[in-house]
């Protein structure tokens, strides 16, 4: 699904200039689960940024769906961010005077699909992450894991292919974060989705199936997790 060979990014902080990733090479196949870990200042985040099509390489390789993609224009990169990514992020990025509902929609009122469909395919979102019941309470009525389940279907309900999260449990407790993770392990395997998550936790990173490790800009290490850690029943 994607692949970056020898990509590099550079940026400058103040006069000095910083090497933020050192020639990555990555390979993703479709239906993967990686997880990205290492220490802060590692390059987690930018590595992240660049596959998301929200950030460009200084140099290198960049192929997403066998598209080159590192020299496509700003609008293009727009568009292959909605129609083939799905972001998820530790803050959740809810609007808290619309209900689940409605924050689930507003990624496809952008796309100027029509309400009946709208309705549709958010609540089937919702469905999938275990809110059915839900889809008319606001944030506010929400706990953490449950706003952060909201903004799983919103990145669903676009009909993704790959789903990106960056620290998608770092503000959730380990048993929520455990229920959170047991949602990608379901959208992995039942629905075949992609799944790239960056988090500094081990636990979080064994619900994957390899585990990418940086250092100081560079692949450190790769590893297979042997056994996923157990599903947790998605109530």
């Amino acid at each position: 699904m994607l692949k970056l060979e020898q990509v590099a990014r550079q940026y400058k902080s103040g006069q000095v200039l910083v090497d933020a990733l050192k020639g990555i090479d990555l390979s993703v196949e479709q239906g993967d689960f990686v997880s990205i870990m290492g220490p802060s200042g590692s390059g987690k985040s930018t590595l992240l940024n660049i596959i998301g099509c929200l950030d460009r390489p200084s140099a290198g390789l960049y192929e997403l769906s066998s598209q080159r993609v590192e020299k496509l224009s700003d609008s293009r990169l727009a568009d292959i961010r909605n129609d083939f990514i799905g972001f998820v992020f530790q803050s959740f990025h809810l609007l808290p005077d619309l209900d689940a509902q409605a924050n689930v929609e507003l990624p496809l009122i952008y796309r100027g699909i029509g309400a009946k469909e709208r309705h549709r395919r958010a609540a089937a979102s919702l469905e999938a992450v275990g809110l059915g019941e839900r889809v008319h309470h606001r944030p506010s009525q929400l706990s953490g894991g449950e706003q952060q389940r909201v903004a799983i279907a919103r990145s669903l309900v676009g009909e993704p292919k790959l789903i990106l999260a960056d620290e998608p449990t770092g503000a959730l407790d380990s048993k929520t974060g455990d229920n959170i993770m047991a949602i990608f392990q379901k959208l992995n395997k039942e629905q075949g989705l992609t799944i790239v998550q960056v988090t500094h936790e081990e636990n979080i990173a064994c619900f994957g199936r390899r585990i990418i490790r940086l250092l100081d800009g560079e692949v450190e290490r790769e590893e297979t997790v042997k056994e996923n850690k157990a599903e947790v029943n998605v109530q």
